[in-house]
């Protein structure tokens, strides 16, 4: 306004016989900035909304007609009245608001007009290159000027960085700038010419106004759309939390909103909303359930549902200079619909999160007393014992409650649960830390101490160890009320004490078990006594022979017995079975060492030691033209061992096997335990190609229950049903149930331990595909069966006749 008052009183320098009086003149300066802000094109930034005018195109054309120092007078006037008409009109702008946009253009109206005066005389002067370069320059200080006040308006109304606006109103200005220049410029040269000219303009200036709108529209719609991918994608979070504050601080950016609240419903009946406005500060907080209420001229409003569930609600205010048009209506209603499926993907992945940790818990936790049940114990419990020092000593107690089946008789079941959980309630209150303390099952507790002090003395860690042990059951003892009876809950407690790398969780329970029943007959708390254990001494002394064994080479020896097809008599594949030629106790079968041997720390090895004397026997089959599986038997415990498929893998490629060509016989003591790391591991050896196979299907509680977990290939029918057949016709329905269920599933079927002809018989007609045992052949030397595999193939091919003559029609 100082530069309009300032201008108004410089002298000016209009020829003496100018046809239009300076009144005229001035007021032709006013319309013509006065239509240059009328023409305006409008466009919705992160910052708020930007408009870009003809106003450079006006300031040339004025600064032709008119003396360099009215202009700013007029670009005020001008302005101040274009601005004010549109307010009234549409945008509803403050009188402060009107009175900064015309004092900007003024501002930049006089910086123009210094420069290119300074540059040249524009006025009523020749168009020259020299001229127009200065009229140029003119029109670059009042694009940047403009550009620099209105970002500066934006940053310090929304307090926001000056650059986001400056830099989208130059981006979006660039175009028509250059344009309004040539606009000007060939104005002036009509006006010099003959000012009829300008008569011809209207049509040109309309095209040149609709290829700016198209332009910028088409520029804003690309941006936007780009924005709305990333908002949308952004939306892409595991938790409501993240879903929300993307929804809030994208929607800012997105609609240029000056405020934005999500509101979620929770699945307990609560509501949280999460607030943003253009500080972009993400705050949240409990609220009730929001009032439905429409959306407003300046604020759309968009409930959020998923099929029939809703799930919140979304507000976006607008600027009430910047109303949302019909476009940004719809671009909220698509963006309410993603995030409503991101909050439902939420609340959805939320409840999974909850239901599976709920069933991780479930899996390793008694559900009773919420210790670690049987399985976990053991699992966790040998892993502990293998990241324990191999002669760091550890302590197990176990603990029996005395009188407990009275209580149950007596009181009820619901007093014994109460009993067995206040039990566990002390129990864990005296667990240190690194301890392992789990219910087995009934009223039997276990407590591994890890935590054993080593000192020179050997005798030291009992010692500590029945400390540990008279203290619990002191503890225990103390009197309390159970149902309304009070009571002292009395414990016998077998502790055994041993170093970690000598025997596994499930030893050490065998021991303390013992010891436990040794409590029981006298006294509260007894040790483990070797002499009292016959078995021990004599496993300890197989394992160690077995040591030898593994490493001789020649003691421990394949015996191979083929599965026949009960139709060809072709050999469908083949039981790898071990015996132990024992330099002093003679010859050994499974059932003589087997069970140590899984107990123990050895069955790593053995089991390798086994797979690669099969697999060195499948390798020579196949050099010798024989594709026939191998089966080779693995302990339950194996399955524990998550580097069992990558062992087996290595053993394949070294002896060149094909995986199929492995078939691994797992028994139904798999299914007692459903431990994660036993489905990963038969999970990975499935992908590998190696076949599994159910050994003694049907003596299990939860053969059904098993199929359902773990996809296998074979079933093999134990051989106290295939004996029992003829007799019993409980047997023969397992039998037959048996086969119908492979035939359903598409499994293979082996009936184990066939030894009579009338057993084959029986086998065949209830459809059984193949089957073993010594009616067919016993398990013999692997130099002796490539023969028997032979003669079975070729007898199999010879039994297969043509139905008719060769050449015959």
């Amino acid at each position: 306004m100082v530069a309009a008052v300032v201008g108004l009183t410089v002298p000016t320098h209009l020829p003496p016989d100018d046809r239009l009086p300076g009144l005229v003149r001035f007021g032709l300066a006013v319309v013509a900035f006065a239509v240059a802000q009328l023409a305006r094109l409008r466009f919705r930034t992160a910052s708020g909304m930007v408009s870009i005018t003809w106003g450079e195109a006006a300031l040339v054309v004025c600064l032709y007609l008119v003396p360099a120092g009215w202009l700013p007078a007029a670009a005020l006037l001008g302005a101040g009245a274009a601005w004010t008409t549109m307010s009234l009109v549409a945008d509803r702008r403050s009188a402060l608001e009107l009175i900064r946009i015309a004092g900007s253009v003024s501002a930049a109206t006089a910086l123009a007009a210094a420069v290119a005066s300074a540059l040249g005389r524009p006025l009523l002067a020749a168009l020259t290159p020299e001229l127009a370069l200065a009229l140029t320059a003119g029109a670059v200080v009042y694009l940047l000027t403009t550009a620099w006040l209105g970002g500066a308006g934006l940053a310090l109304l929304h307090g926001i960085p000056i650059g986001p606006p400056l830099l989208a109103a130059l981006r979006g200005k660039l175009l028509m700038f250059v344009g309004n220049v040539a606009v000007g410029l060939v104005v002036v040269t009509l006006l010099e010419l003959d000012p009829r000219w300008l008569l011809l303009l209207p049509p040109p200036l309309w095209l040149l106004q609709q290829t700016y709108r198209h332009r910028l529209r088409a520029d804003q719609e690309r941006r936007t759309w780009r924005r709305f991918a990333e908002a949308t994608a952004a939306l892409n979070q595991l938790d409501e939390r993240g879903v929300a504050t993307a929804a809030v601080t994208g929607a800012l950016t997105l609609f240029g909103a000056e405020l934005v609240e999500v509101d979620v419903a929770r699945g307990d009946g609560r509501w949280r909303r999460y607030r943003a406005d253009t500080g972009a500060q993400v705050r949240d907080r409990e609220v009730e359930p929001p009032v439905a209420t429409g959306s407003g001229e300046h604020e759309l409003v968009r409930r959020l549902t998923v099929g029939s569930s809703e799930v919140g609600q979304l507000r976006v205010r607008f600027p009430r200079s910047a109303p949302p048009t019909a476009r940004e209506r719809d671009g909220v209603a698509a963006f309410g619909d993603a995030l409503a499926a991101a909050l439902h993907d939420a609340a959805t992945h939320r409840e999974l999160r909850l239901v599976t940790a709920r069933s991780s818990y479930e899996a390793v936790h008694d559900q009773l007393t919420g210790l670690l049940n049987r399985a976990a114990l053991l699992a966790k419990g040998d892993q502990a014992l293998r990241q324990r020092a191999h002669d760091h000593p550890v302590a197990l107690l176990l603990l029996d409650i005395n009188q407990f089946k009275e209580v149950n008789d007596t009181l009820g079941h619901a007093a014994g649960d109460q009993l067995l959980r206040l039990a566990a309630s002390r129990l864990a209150t005296m667990a240190r830390p690194g301890d392992l303390l789990g219910r087995l099952g009934g009223d039997e507790f276990a407590l591994l101490l890890t935590t054993v002090p080593v000192v020179d003395d050997r005798t030291a860690p009992l010692a500590y160890a029945l400390r540990q042990a008279r203290e619990i059951a002191e503890r225990l003892a103390a009197p309390t009320e159970v149902a309304g009876v009070r009571m002292s809950v009395e414990v016998a407690v077998g502790v055994v004490v041993a170093d970690a790398g000598t025997a596994d969780l499930t030893e050490l329970l065998r021991r303390a078990d013992i010891a436990m029943y040794q409590a029981k007959e006298g006294g509260s708390v007894a040790a483990y006594d070797s002499s009292r254990d016959a078995a021990s001494t004599d496993h300890l002394a197989l394992l160690a022979e077995l040591r030898e064994a593994l490493e001789a080479d020649d003691q421990l020896v394949l015996a191979l017995q083929p599965a026949v097809d009960l139709t060809t008599g072709a050999p469908t594949g083949v039981e790898a079975l071990i015996r132990w030629r024992h330099p002093r106790r003679g010859w050994l079968s499974p059932a003589d060492f087997i069970r140590p041997v899984e107990n123990s720390e050895q069955l790593g090895s053995f089991t390798r030691y086994v797979l690669d004397k099969a697999l060195a026997v499948a390798a020579g089959w196949a050099r010798e033209g024989l594709d026939i599986p191998i089966s080779v038997n693995l302990s339950a415990r194996s399955l524990l061992d998550p580097r069992l498929p990558a062992e087996i893998g290595e053993a394949l490629r070294r002896h060149q096997v094909p995986p199929h060509r492995l078939v691994l016989e797992i028994t139904e003591t798999v299914v007692m335990s459903e431990l994660e790391v036993i489905d990963e591991v038969l999970a990975t050896l499935r992908s590998m190609g190696v076949q599994l196979a159910v050994d003694d299907f049907g003596t299990g509680f939860s053969s059904l229950t098993f199929l359902t977990r773990i996809a296998v290939d074979e079933l093999k029918v134990d051989r106290s049903f295939v004996i029992r057949m003829a007799d019993s016709p409980e047997a023969a329905a397992i039998v037959r149930t048996t086969v119908g269920l492979a035939h359903e599933l598409g499994l293979r079927v082996v009936a184990e331990g066939v030894e009579t002809a009338e057993q084959r018989t029986a086998l065949a007609e209830l459809g059984c595909t193949a089957a073993q045992g010594y009616h067919f052949f016993k398990p013999m030397p692997a130099d002796k069966i490539g023969a028997v595999l032979g003669s079975l193939l070729d007898t199999a091919r010879g039994n297969v006749f043509p139905l008719r003559a060769d050449g015959a029609s």
